[in-house]
This record gives C-alpha cells, sequence and structure tokens, in this order.
C-alpha cells in the first residue's frame, strides 16, 4: 500500500512507541487520526509535529477499555476522512501485578484495555477496510507474550491473546485486509526502572543494547507498505528471544 493519502488511526499515538509510529507514518505521506485516553498534551504535539512538517493529523479520544467508547472512536475516525485505511493498536497499560495481589480489578484493566477494546475495534474497522477492498492492521503486542513475566501476567496474557487475534483476524478478513503484529523486546524503560537494571537486560540481548521507539516504528511502516504479509508478527528484540531465560521481576 502507497501510504500518500491513507488515513491511519494510532491508537495510544501521542506518547511513547506511539508517537514514533504516528510520525513515521505521516512522513510516509500518511494522514493521522492520533488517538489519547488521558494524555491531551501530548497527543497536541505530536499533532502539531506532523503539521509543522506539512501533514495533516486529527485528534480523538477514547477509553479503550469501555466498549461504548471503541464504537465512537470507530465512527469518529471513520467519518474523519471517508474510511481508515490503517489500524495500529499500539495503546496500553502496563503496570506490575505480583501474581500473589493480583486482583480481579488488575485483571480487568488490563485485558479490557489491552486486548478486548484493541480486538473490537479491530474488527469493527476490519470489517468497514474489507468492504471497500484494502486495509492495514498492525497490533504492537510484546515479547513476553512467548515468555511471560511471572510479575506481569495479566499484561503477557492481554498480549499474548492479541497475537492469537492477530492471525485469526488475519484468516477472517483475507484476503483484501492484512494483518500482522509487532511484538518489541526491550525498547523503552519502564519509569523508576535503575540503571542497573536497564544495563542488565541490555545485557540479555544478542546486540548487548536498548532498542528505540523509531525501530518498531520502522517495522510498522514496512508492514503497511507490504501487501504480501498477513497473518504475522515481527519481533523487534535485538534478539533477546534467543539470548536467554525470561527475566522473574
Amino acid at each position: 500500500m502507497d501510504l500518500k493519502g491513507r488515513l491511519a488511526l494510532v491508537t495510544g499515538g501521542g506518547v511513547r512507541v506511539g508517537r514514533a509510529i504516528s510520525l513515521a507514518l505521516a512522513a510516509k505521506g500518511a494522514r493521522l487520526a492520533v488517538h489519547y485516553r488521558a494524555s491531551r498534551a501530548e497527543a497536541e504535539s505530536a499533532a502539531a509535529e506532523i503539521r509543522k512538517a506539512g501533514g495533516e493529523a486529527v485528534l480523538l479520544q477514547a477509553d479503550l477499555s469501555r466498549m461504548e467508547d471503541v464504537e465512537r472512536l470507530a465512527s469518529e475516525a471513520e467519518r474523519a476522512a471517508g474510511g481508515v485505511d490503517v489500524l495500529v493498536n499500539s495503546a496500553s497499560a502496563f503496570f506490575r501485578t505480583p501474581v500473589e495481589a493480583i486482583t480481579e480489578a488488575d485483571w480487568d484493566a488490563l485485558l479490557d484495555g489491552n486486548l478486548k477494546g484493541p480486538f473490537f475495534l479491530a474488527r469493527r474497522l476490519g470489517l468497514a477496510m474489507r468492504a471497500r477492498g484494502r486495509g492495514k492492521i498492525v497490533n504492537i503486542t510484546d515479547w513476553a507474550a512467548e515468555r511471560p513475566y511471572p510479575s506481569y501476567l495479566p499484561y503477557c496474557i492481554s498480549k499474548a491473546g492479541l497475537a492469537a487475534a492477530t492471525k485469526g483476524l488475519a484468516r477472517a478478513l483475507a484476503p483484501s485486509v492484512q494483518v500482522n503484529a509487532v511484538a518489541p523486546g526491550p525498547i523503552l524503560p519502564p519509569p523508576g526502572m535503575s540503571e542497573s537494571e536497564r544495563a542488565e537486560v541490555a545485557s540479555g540481548t544478542l546486540l548487548g543494547r536498548w532498542g528505540s521507539p523509531s525501530d518498531i516504528a520502522a517495522a510498522v511502516a514496512f508492514l503497511c507498505e507490504s501487501d504480501y504479509i498477513t497473518g504475522e508478527t515481527l519481533t523487534i528484540d535485538g534478539g533477546r528471544s534467543l539470548a536467554g531465560p525470561a527475566g522473574t521481576s
């Protein structure tokens, strides 16, 4: 797909990896719908940067854990410019949940926001893409979907579910819509991670370093432009998944 003039909706598109994805797709000529839940200032900053570079961007707010918000977001995005051509499910909740202390509220927050919302948004927009005869969906999962962190189990389960949804939607929406995933490894340290912990993570990769949001954005752009890849997960982890056992923190 030539992204020039296409409308791309990026959830969580104003912060961290989502921001890098928004800017990368805009640099390819896509028009952006930048979604945010609470980070309006960051979303406005990303949109302003896109516009300054000569691109187009609109802001859309929604809480992806709420089905009514998912439906509203899909409708607003579809109305923005005659239909969404690209959906990137980047928004994600992430917090520590030691197995002894996991609550139902923790489970619901992580599974609803990271799996239920993205799935129903992809289904709604994917069916519209299929009806128009073209579309791309890229889900941002995690390398830990395959090797879960014991103290982040609901998060890892949500990402494993999104990986399964990627394959299922690829089959359901073929051949006109391609659905893929990108699984980041060590890209951005979580808040509170010490320098020694960062160094330990880096040493656990084959490349001996952390990646950057631009690595994920480039992979997303590649999958959006390719027309002969579907149902696949592209792991961007510096070789961490080959280097040794999963962490225990």
